[in-house]
């Protein structure tokens, strides 16, 4: 059966995109750009396939779609900006395969330009096809929010910038089919800064409340007091809560490598949110030496050591630092979380606890770095000998929080 749609790129941002295809309706075909991968269940998989839904790598399959979604990662490379070899060798494989009258519509997180600079020329240097003329070509920010309940791609508004009128029109008419609302942009280049301004107002807030965690720490108030009590105003607020450090897919865009100047606020959102690793272990440090323990030596718990509750991703997670930082001081790390049954840290496999509870009773200090609904907190906090809370989870005097 042929696809009406291929996803191009079956990571955290493809998958979700092929669910919310397979489950409107649309035979969806699913082509990988790298190793990368989502996280699928057994379950998931059925439903998907019994829906329609095929992966490919013969390349041949994507000429005979009517859209092609490209999700390709975009990772940081040595110097900060976007690496874009994925999107690169998908539009080369797409290019090669383009047929007219397709829509193509990227969805990696991207620079404002990249689609009319970059991949604009790769589609139809290879295809010998004209964007506009030929082919639609859009952008839309990719909206997925992992593990969410609460916000589906069908109740999630999809942001749509074409290259001209009907290149729009053409990428609405697909994504209406997926979303209960369409927001048309102006063009491709205000589309692409949506995905800036929505990525970046989270790193910039994330770093305020990190930042206010150390001032109210040293002043000896309980932030999270002050965010629960601030979050009833109605209005101009908007809660956010701290935490070890900022992990995901999702890195802050500061122009780096474009004209023009750089994003001062979101370079320092940067340095505050980078520094909550190393600010975790000072306070860890700190526990451990005010009930006379060093930290070399130290039996160190960690649990939750994925970026996101109840997922299993790793992508960016801040214990991967943390746990590299207490080694260097010369403590003794194991790790529990209900989603990870390996880890490895600097190539190291790292100590797995089987029992919760008697591993936190046997470490000198356990650290709260994720918090999975599985973890009964209430309980731990008392099996503990110590714990250190950075997401505010435990009740009120039951932990040390950040």
């Amino acid at each position: 059966m042929p696809a009406d749609l291929a996803v191009i790129g079956l990571g955290p941002l493809g998958l979700p995109l092929a669910q919310a295809a397979v489950a409107a309706g649309l035979p969806t075909l699913g082509y990988r750009t790298g190793p990368e991968t989502g996280s699928l269940s057994a379950a998931e998989l059925r439903r998907m396939l019994s829906g329609g839904f095929r992966t490919a790598t013969d390349p041949a399959g994507l000429s005979r779609v009517r859209t092609a979604v490209i999700c390709a990662p975009t990772p940081l490379d040595a110097g900060g900006g976007l690496d874009l070899a994925q999107v690169e060798a998908a539009a080369r494989t797409l290019g090669g395969q383009l047929r007219p009258h397709t829509t193509v519509i990227l969805e990696s997180p991207v620079h404002p330009g990249t689609t009319e600079d970059f991949l604009r020329p790769l589609l139809e240097e290879t295809s010998g096809l004209r964007a506009g003329r030929d082919f639609h070509l859009a952008y839309s920010p990719s909206r997925v929010d992992p593990g969410s309940r609460a916000f589906t791609p069908a109740n999630t508004p999809k942001v749509i910038g074409g290259l001209t009128p009907a290149c729009t029109e053409s990428a609405a008419a697909f994504y209406g089919r997926l979303t209960d609302k369409v927001v048309r942009a102006r063009g491709v280049r205000e589309a692409e800064t949506v995905h800036l301004l929505e990525t970046n107002f989270r790193h910039v807030n994330m770093a305020l409340v990190n930042e206010m965690a150390v001032l109210c720490h040293d002043l000896g108030v309980d932030l999270w007091d002050v965010v629960r009590c601030a979050e009833t105003k109605p209005f101009g607020f908007q809660a956010f809560r701290p935490g070890p450090g900022v992990g995901g897919h999702s890195v802050p865009l500061d122009r780096a490598g474009l004209p023009g100047s750089p994003l001062r606020m979101v370079e320092l959102a940067q340095q505050v949110n980078s520094r909550m690793p190393r600010y975790v272990v000072q306070r860890a440090a700190a526990l451990l030496n005010e009930h006379g323990k060093s930290a070399r030596g130290a039996r160190v718990l960690l649990l939750g050591v994925t970026y996101k509750p109840d997922l299993a991703d790793l992508t960016g997670t801040p214990a991967h630092e943390i746990a590299i930082r207490l080694m260097e001081l010369g403590a003794a790390v194991s790790y529990h979380d209900p989603h990870v049954p390996a880890w490895s840290v600097l190539d190291r496999p790292v100590p797995r606890a089987d029992s919760l509870y008697e591993s936190a009773a046997d470490a000198d200090l356990t650290i709260l770095l994720q918090h999975h609904r599985t973890y009964d907190l209430q309980g731990l906090s008392v099996k503990a000998q110590l714990l250190l809370d950075t997401r505010g989870a435990t009740p009120t005097g039951a932990a040390h929080r950040l």
